[in-house]
Order: C-alpha cells, then sequence, then structure tokens
C-alpha cells in the first residue's frame, strides 16, 4: 500500500531558496495556477527532499484568510495524492532536485475535483518544462 505524505522536508521553506526561486526561476501558467520552478544550485542537504514545494494564494485576489486557507488546504491535498505518481519517480529517474511553487491564480474558490484535475496537469507540465529546459531534451 502506498503511503501519501508531504513531509516537512518537502516543503520549501527557506526564505533564500524562496528568494532565488522568484528570482532566478522559470514559470508558466497552466489555469488556474502559476507554476514557478528552478533547479538548486547548491547540493541538498542529509534529510532534504529532491521535490520541495510552496503553496501560494494571495492575498489581493482572495480577500478573507478562511478561504485562503481553504483552497491551500485543497492543494496541498491535491498535491499530496497525485505527487508520488506524477512528480516522484520523474526525479528520482533523472537523479535531480527541484525546487517549486505553486500560486492560485483565480479570484473564487474552485471545487477540489477541479483544483486535483488541474494540478495533475500543472505537475506533468512541469516535467515537461524541467525536461526541455535542465536535462536538455524536448517534449
Amino acid at each position: 500500500m502506498k503511503k501519501y505524505t508531504f513531509r516537512k522536508e518537502e516543503r520549501l521553506c527557506n526564505k533564500t531558496f524562496i528568494d532565488g526561486l522568484f528570482h532566478k526561476g522559470s514559470s508558466f501558467v497552466l489555469y488556474p495556477f502559476r507554476i514557478i520552478f528552478v533547479k538548486p544550485e547548491l547540493p541538498l542537504q542529509e534529510g532534504e527532499s529532491k521535490v520541495q514545494v510552496l503553496i501560494s494564494v494571495p492575498k489581493r485576489r482572495i480577500k478573507k484568510a478562511s478561504d485562503r486557507n481553504l483552497i491551500k488546504r485543497r492543494i496541498r491535498e491535491a498535491y499530496r495524492l497525485q505527487k508520488a505518481e506524477l512528480l516522484s519517480t520523474f526525479f528520482e529517474q533523472v537523479n535531480q532536485p527541484v525546487y517549486f511553487a505553486i500560486q492560485y491564480l483565480p479570484n473564487e474558490i474552485l471545487e477540489f475535483d477541479i483544483i486535483s484535475e488541474k494540478l495533475a496537469d500543472a505537475l506533468l507540465k512541469l516535467c515537461s518544462e524541467y525536461t526541455g529546459l535542465y536535462l536538455g531534451e524536448i517534449d
């Protein structure tokens, strides 16, 4: 049985890495998300995950904190259920780390099913964009 977890080591928390992600990272938009990703310059520390993610819901678009938290919970849950089959296997095979951010774009609260479906598409596109940019292959 697979374990669907989302541990602290998989979350991007370091302010320096977050600044580097937003200043040097590449991005694409696959509505309702903007995905920003970068290959870390420094080697991974012991205990760090190869894939680290930051989830962001802008206050400018969703005013109420309770609504922002609801959306973040839905995105985290969708990511937790899909990361093993879509992301982790790819980055283990290529043996490369990645930091990425998921930014929520709409002004309204979307249902979990829509978020989950669109996040799966975004994660697949992340793999192909990463391959094209850092591994030299074009899909």
